[in-house]
C-alpha cells in the first residue's frame, strides 16, 4: 500500500505539472492577444511551469520525493539516492499522469472555437516543430544540457548539507529559468513524461520527433548523476532520507528511495 501510495502521488504530480505548464501554453499565453492587450506569453509560461513543480513538490514530497519526471527519476538513481526497484513504476505512473491531463486538456480547450490539436497542442519539437526552426542537433543539446543542470540542482537542493525548506522553491524557479532559456528552441522538456502526453494529442509529427525528448533528457540527467559527486563529495552520505524531506527536522524535495 506504501509503494501504492508513492506512484499514485507521482501520477497526480505528473498530472497537474502537465495541466498547468501545458495548459497556460495552449489557454492563457496567448490570451486576449487579438485584442492588443497580449497573453501571459513566454514570461508567464514559463513560471506556470515552474510554479506547478514548486507547489506539487511541496504537496507529495513527503510520500514520493515530487520527482513527476523520468529524467529526474533516473538521474537520482543513477546518483544512488533512490532504489531501482521503483524506477518503473514511477516512470510509467509520471507517463500515465501526463497523458490523462494532456487529453483533459484537450476537452477543455476544445470547448473555444477554432481548437486544432494538429497546431502542436504545446508538444516539443525541433526543426520546422520548433518555435525557432532550430535544428536536430541544437534540440538534443539544447535538452541533455538543461536537464542536466536541472538534476544538478535537484540533487544540490536535497543534500543535507543544503539549507532545509527550500527545495521546492529553488527547484521550481530553476525550472522557469530553463523554459525563460529553451522555449524558443524546443518549446521546453527537460521531462520526458512532459513531452509524451501533449505528443500523444498532436499526434503526427510531434510523435515522430518524441525519441528526443526521451534520449537527450535521460542522457542529461545520467551527466549530471555523475558529475555531481565529482564536485560536492560523496552523494550517498549527503542525502536527505526520503520520507523526511518535507518534515520539520529536514524540509525539502526527498532523494533516496527506501
Amino acid at each position: 500500500m506504501q509503494a501504492l501510495q508513492r506512484y499514485v502521488a507521482e501520477l497526480i504530480g505528473a498530472f497537474w505539472l502537465v495541466l498547468c505548464g501545458c495548459g497556460s501554453a495552449l489557454i492563457a499565453a496567448n490570451f486576449h492577444a487579438s485584442a492588443g492587450s497580449g497573453g501571459i506569453g513566454l514570461v508567464g509560461v514559463s513560471f506556470a511551469f515552474g510554479l506547478a513543480v514548486a507547489t506539487m513538490i511541496y504537496a507529495i514530497g513527503p510520500v514520493s520525493g515530487g520527482h513527476m519526471n523520468p529524467a529526474v527519476t533516473i538521474g537520482l538513481t543513477v546518483a544512488g539516492r533512490f532504489e531501482s526497484k521503483h524506477v518503473v513504476p514511477y516512470v510509467v505512473a509520471q507517463v500515465i499522469g501526463a497523458i490523462a491531463a494532456a487529453f483533459v486538456l484537450k476537452v477543455i480547450v476544445s470547448g473555444a472555437p477554432g481548437f486544432d490539436a494538429a497546431s502542436g497542442f504545446a508538444s516539443n519539437g525541433f526543426a520546422n516543430r520548433s518555435p525557432g526552426q532550430y535544428s536536430m542537433q541544437a534540440a538534443f543539446l539544447c535538452e541533455a544540457v538543461m536537464t542536466a543542470f536541472f538534476v544538478f540542482v535537484v540533487l544540490g537542493v536535497t543534500d543535507k548539507r543544503a539549507p532545509a525548506g527550500f527545495a521546492g522553491l529553488v527547484i521550481g524557479l530553476c525550472l522557469t529559468l530553463i523554459h525563460l532559456v529553451t522555449i524558443p528552441v524546443t518549446g521546453t522538456s527537460v521531462n520526458p513524461a512532459r513531452s509524451t502526453g501533449p505528443a500523444l494529442v498532436a499526434g503526427g509529427p510531434a510523435l515522430d520527433q518524441l525519441w528526443l525528448f526521451w534520449l537527450a533528457p535521460i542522457v542529461g540527467a545520467i551527466v549530471a548523476a555523475v558529475i555531481y559527486p565529482l564536485v560536492v563529495g560523496d552523494a550517498n552520505a549527503s542525502a536527505r532520507p526520503q520520507r523526511a524531506a518535507l518534515a520539520s527536522d529536514e524540509q525539502g524535495v526527498a532523494a533516496r528511495g527506501d
